[in-house]
């Protein structure tokens, strides 16, 4: 993997990211940047998050036909419990999908495993409120 040098922009992003409550989208995470007096543009967003996600600094996730993203801690494996209404969103450990994708994967030949498992749901909130 290349190290993509830090630039104010990636920066910006990052900073911006870790503020963010829950996931984000490109064009929102463009927005407040611009709203705060940023003159980065939005494709130099797009490409900071999707470096940041390939380096593990943030999660990804796809929405509706959309990227989402959040930052993360770099170098834990965690799985998401989400909001479909509110988009809380909840780190998960989830040791029973390591072990049956470990053992799918060896019962199918392959070695070195990985997954991404967001369970998507209402969080408790929503549901008293009725949406």
């Amino acid at each position: 993997m290349t190290v993509k040098r830090n630039t104010w922009q990636r920066e910006a992003v990052r900073t911006a990211l870790d503020t963010s409550e829950g996931f984000v989208s490109a064009q929102a995470l463009h927005s407040s940047l611009r709203d705060a007096g940023s003159p980065i543009g939005l494709a130099t967003v797009y490409r900071a998050l999707a470096d940041l996600a390939v380096e593990g600094d943030a999660d990804s996730l796809q929405q509706e036909g959309e990227s989402l993203y959040r930052a993360c801690t770099p170098g834990s494996h965690h799985h998401h419990l989400i909001c479909r209404n509110c988009g809380l969103t909840v780190e998960i450990e989830a040791d029973a999908v390591e072990s049956w994708a470990s053992k799918v994967a060896a019962d199918h030949g392959f070695t070195e495993p990985s997954h991404v498992v967001d369970v998507f749901g209402i969080c408790a909130k929503c549901r008293l409120a009725g949406i």
